[in-house]
């Protein structure tokens, strides 16, 4: 028997090497886990209320493109986030989390060739996996393109020769950015609209942590899309109730862009989605028609960007996040600034060359670490705290 070969070269997935860098070793302190992005506040306690009343719908099939309930929600959540207005049954499709959308749009819409090659797909460097994942398994190349301090935290497309944005078929782009926390700005999402209309490739706006911000909401492509008349079947954006809301075990998100696109993606979904069960459709229904929590949300996380400002703020290359949960940290070696955390005080972090890969020779995470500010305000502080006694002593 045949096996495909595409995925065996793969590298390690981030958390079993963080697994075999960390666990030989004895921790210098009670442990506190900076790793995953896993939100520790609490969600809303009229969640489960809602679930409980819709016990019911277990006992049905759930509909593929979700409930007309919640889809209704999602859009009306784009029209009071963005004013952009779609339309609940052809632009808006529920998923399950958003891997599953940003996973399953390459098999959807984007064509096994282009002008005749191997399409490429782009995506920053470091990255969400799930998006090389993806381009590997729809047969295209995946083209990691630099987001470093001297791009703004953002990859320049443009920057990349004629002949590979010819074969472009779609673009990954994650604002708020993960793990630096930058935010692409109106211009941003402008040029990188007419890059792809010129190139003729279509926009993956992965918006999950659209929500956690200090001051200024951050402005979405489809707003932007809409404010230059581009064509909305070129943006397909991608939201959670995740970090929003602090339910990843929920498992809720959606994926919205212009009618056709919609069209290809939910065929896909009759194939091989996983719809949502009924009751947990209508406590997301719920949650996407609240703000309340997620403005108190926001302010928990507002909180302790201020802790790391004050604790962290002369380190040398220390750049305070726009939005997001995490800090994307400067040290001189990424395993060993790990390591040596764990060891000296049961901090644990990522190594940032974990999310990136080597292109021509150079890991553009190597030289960090990222840190996840998810628990609650105290255990953060200590945890800050412990970074900085020990990776950037005074």
């Amino acid at each position: 028997m045949m096996y495909p070969e595409r995925f065996s070269n793969l590298p390690a997935h981030a958390w079993p090497r963080l697994r075999a860098l960390l666990d030989a070793y004895e921790g210098g302190g009670a442990p506190i886990h900076m790793t995953i992005g896993e939100p520790k506040h609490a969600f809303p306690a009229w969640v489960t209320d809602v679930i409980t009343e819709n016990a019911a719908g277990f006992n049905s099939y759930p509909p593929n493109d979700g409930s007309p309930a919640l889809r209704r929600a999602i859009a009306d959540w784009i029209k009071r986030r963005y004013e952009v207005g779609v339309d609940a049954d052809t632009q808006v499709m529920a998923l399950n989390g958003t891997r599953e959308g940003l996973y399953n749009a390459v098999m959807a819409v984007c064509p096994e060739t282009k002008n005749g090659q191997k399409p490429a797909i782009l995506m920053p460097n470091p990255f969400y996996q799930v998006y090389m994942i993806a381009a590997i398994s729809g047969n295209a190349e995946p083209i990691m393109v630099p987001a470093t301090r001297e791009t703004g935290h953002l990859p320049d497309y443009a920057s990349l020769p004629e002949h590979v944005l010819n074969r472009t078929t779609a673009a990954y782009i994650c604002s708020p950015a993960n793990p630096q926390g930058a935010v692409a700005s109106r211009a941003y999402w402008t040029d990188l609209l007419a890059l792809a209309e010129k190139y003729d490739f279509k926009i993956f706006a992965d918006e999950c942590y659209s929500e956690i911000y200090r001051n200024t909401a951050p402005i979405g492509a489809m707003q932007v899309a809409q404010e230059t008349g581009a064509d909305l079947d070129r943006v397909v954006i991608f939201h959670s109730l995740s970090k929003r809301s602090n339910l990843p075990g929920l498992r809720s998100g959606f994926v919205a862009s212009g009618p056709n696109t919609m069209r290809e993606i939910k065929q896909l979904r009759n194939y091989a989605g996983a719809p949502l069960p009924l009751p947990l459709q209508a406590a997301a229904a719920a949650v996407w028609a609240d703000e309340a929590h997620v403005v108190e949300n926001r302010a928990l996380y507002v909180e302790k960007y201020e802790v790391a400002d004050r604790i962290l703020g002369n380190v040398p290359g220390y750049q305070s996040p726009e939005a997001g949960f995490f800090l994307w940290l400067p040290v001189d070696d990424d395993e060993t600034a790990a390591l040596t955390l764990w060891r000296e005080t049961g901090v644990r972090v990522l190594p940032g060359g974990y999310l990136a890969q080597n292109v021509n020779g150079s890991n553009p995470g190597k030289t960090y670490i990222r840190v996840a500010m998810v628990a609650p305000k105290e255990e953060t502080t200590r945890g800050i705290e412990a970074i900085r006694a020990s990776l950037y002593p005074e």
